[in-house]
């Protein structure tokens, strides 16, 4: 429904009084956008004014708001079938979307475990991790390998595995201990020595560190955490929810690095980025683990909208999109359209570097002295609201400025980007 300009304001008024917003810090920050509509990949406020998107929504949205396929598949199923338990139920849409991951993800995953969004594939991938040890009488494996600057999700687990600043700390006195080694090949193997019989597994966001400020590294560093794992006898934990579907130029990043993980998570891009859906793939070696007489070995995980029939005819439609239509060929061209307009300014003062993994493109800026780098930096703010000025949607990582575009993104929206990008790295 869309939110007629004069209303604008009063929709922003009424969300002040009910509404507590995500990573939003209420006392200080500028009031929500009032957003009536979307297409492709533009943003339409109440106002009438347009916004590109060029974060994905959160690094969510694909192929652009309102694709057809997408509409039509959401439609059609929720005529059909909306939605049934799936303990002890099945149904075509949650079949169809696993036989086709399991074609299409890094060989060697043969079970697909639903959730809702990318903080519990990670929980699920934990879990999985740690039970399998207990059911193969290794309980004593329980400490998780974890890099700095990791981010895998808000919930418990999740947090623990992700680096307590500057998120987490708060709760850092009620989250289960982690190694955290740096993201070098010598560094995660010293760990895995150290921990001995203790390690669980190691988990890694392979080629791009999202939350840390797009810090990338190259698949060099991926595939020495595989044989890192294969020679400590641990799995390796592949957290794809922000790199899977394309966004690193390839279907998935562990794919890029030639890379097999035993566990991989899914989500954001899994349904298009229309509705809530994640997914864990496993190995037959882990689901096999769970397998007894004993009805107390099976792995007690679940959610009442797992495998959504909606979701996950979603899910299937964009998925056929994303083979169709070479998205991650296309995120790539986005990704380096967007980087040849930035060479200029990264050359600027001020500027400390400009690094691109397929359609993510980042630009780190330097601090106004006396002002603190990271993700609480005070110039976020300020360029987000710059940006939004100038036609733009960003939200900066603190001092990183970057973008993240859906798939549709045409050439002369991927150049307004670049050079809002520019001219804020002068501002």
């Amino acid at each position: 429904m869309s939110v007629p300009a004069d209303r604008g304001a009063e929709l922003v008024a009424r969300d002040a009084r009910v509404l507590w917003h995500p990573y939003t810090q209420h006392a200080t920050e500028a009031a929500p956008l009032p957003v009536a509509r979307a297409q492709d990949a533009s943003l339409f406020l109440a106002d009438g004014s347009e916004l590109i998107d060029a974060i994905s929504s959160w690094w969510s949205c694909l192929h652009g708001h309102g694709r057809p396929e997408l509409v039509a598949a959401l439609s059609r199923q929720a005529a059909a079938l909306d939605h049934v338990l799936f303990a002890g139920a099945t149904h075509e849409p949650a079949v169809a979307l696993a036989e086709r991951l399991i074609e299409v993800t890094p060989g060697g995953l043969t079970r697909v475990f639903f959730s809702d969004n990318g903080s519990t594939a990670v929980e699920v991938a934990l879990k999985m991790a740690y039970q399998a040890w207990v059911h193969r009488g290794e309980p004593q494996r329980k400490v998780l390998v974890a890099l700095t600057g990791g981010y895998h999700g808000d919930t418990f687990g999740a947090m623990a595995v992700g680096d307590p600043e500057p998120f987490f700390r708060p709760f850092q006195p009620l989250l289960f201990p982690v190694l955290r080694v740096a993201p070098e090949q010598a560094s995660l193997e010293a760990g895995l020595e150290e921990l001995g019989d203790r390690a669980a597994g190691v988990i890694i966001e392979p080629l791009v560190q999202g939350a840390a400020g797009m810090v990338m590294h190259p698949p060099a560093f991926v595939a020495a955490a595989r044989a890192a794992c294969d020679c400590a006898g641990v799995p390796l934990i592949a957290d794809e929810v922000l790199t899977g579907f394309g966004r690193t130029g390839s279907l998935f990043a562990c794919g890029k690095a030639g890379v097999l993980p035993d566990l991989l998570c899914l989500g954001k891009g899994l349904s298009g980025g229309v509705l809530p859906l994640a997914a864990t793939l496993a190995t037959e070696e882990i689901y096999r683990a769970f397998l007894s007489a004993d009805r107390g070995r099976a792995f007690f995980h679940g959610h009442t909208f797992t495998a959504n029939p909606i979701a996950c005819a979603a899910g299937l439609a964009s998925l056929e999109i994303v083979l169709r239509e070479d998205v991650p060929g296309k995120l790539e061209r986005i990704g380096r359209t967007i980087e040849e307009g930035l060479a200029p300014a990264a050359r600027a003062p001020g500027v400390r570097e400009l690094r691109r993994t397929g359609g993510i493109v980042a630009l780190e800026l330097e601090p106004r002295p006396g002002e603190a780098a990271g993700y609480l930096a005070a110039l976020g703010p300020r360029l987000r609201a710059a940006a939004i000025q100038r036609g733009v949607l960003l939200r900066p990582l603190g001092n990183v400025l970057y973008a993240m575009p859906p798939a549709c993104t045409t050439e002369e929206q991927c150049r307004r980007i670049a050079a809002v990008m520019a001219e804020l790295a002068l501002f």
